[in-house]
């Protein structure tokens, strides 16, 4: 039992070391930073543009057949946090995601792209829009490189569900995560 073990742990470090140089930026949004309120949601007492950002990554493994991008935000007072965006099935060719491609029955999302239900219940980008008062909320956007060419989902899939898949398949993944709060 302990090779397979020993076995396993190497396997995970050789993967760590691939995602190494994996990176994820925007040149909307900064690492640390603070979000821009262009890309809070319009609704639940928000009032933003609900723009999704744009997004580039480099450095993917090589053995990557497709890409997910999500971005979570773990603060949200709901016990599970707040899936604002679930992209799936991004062709393994495609470096970046395009500013306001979160729109819904998006056209300019790469061929083959497919959002996922948010938690905000549509398939599409739903932006930041944490409680007033609350200290500003963590955004975690995060590129995953799978080692699948499609994830097989159904289109009405929880964000739950999704992920489950895209962990099931990741041979990587890099995030930055920034803030965004609303004053009281």
């Amino acid at each position: 039992m302990r090779p397979l073990l020993l076995a396993a742990a190497l396997t995970a470090l050789t993967t760590l070391t691939y995602a190494g140089d994996f990176k994820l930026s925007s040149p909307e949004i900064k690492a640390n930073g603070t979000i821009p309120k262009s890309f809070e949601f319009n609704g639940f007492g928000c009032s933003g543009e609900n723009r999704s950002p744009e997004l580039k990554w480099s450095g993917a493994p090589k053995d990557t057949r497709s890409f997910a991008v999500t971005m979570y935000d773990p603060d949200a007072p709901t016990g599970s946090g707040w899936w604002h965006w679930v992209v799936i099935n991004i062709p393994a060719d495609v470096t970046g995601l395009a500013a306001g491609a979160g729109t819904v029955n998006s056209t300019t999302l790469p061929k083959g792209a497919v959002q996922g239900r948010s938690d905000f219940g549509v398939a599409a980008w739903g932006g930041t829009c944490p409680p007033q008062g609350d200290k500003p909320h963590r955004y975690i956007f995060t590129v995953y490189a799978l080692k699948t060419d499609k994830l097989d989902v159904p289109a009405d899939a929880t964000a739950a569900l999704t992920g489950y898949m895209i962990h099931a398949n990741t041979l990587g993944k890099a995030s930055f995560t920034a803030r965004y709060g609303r004053a009281k």
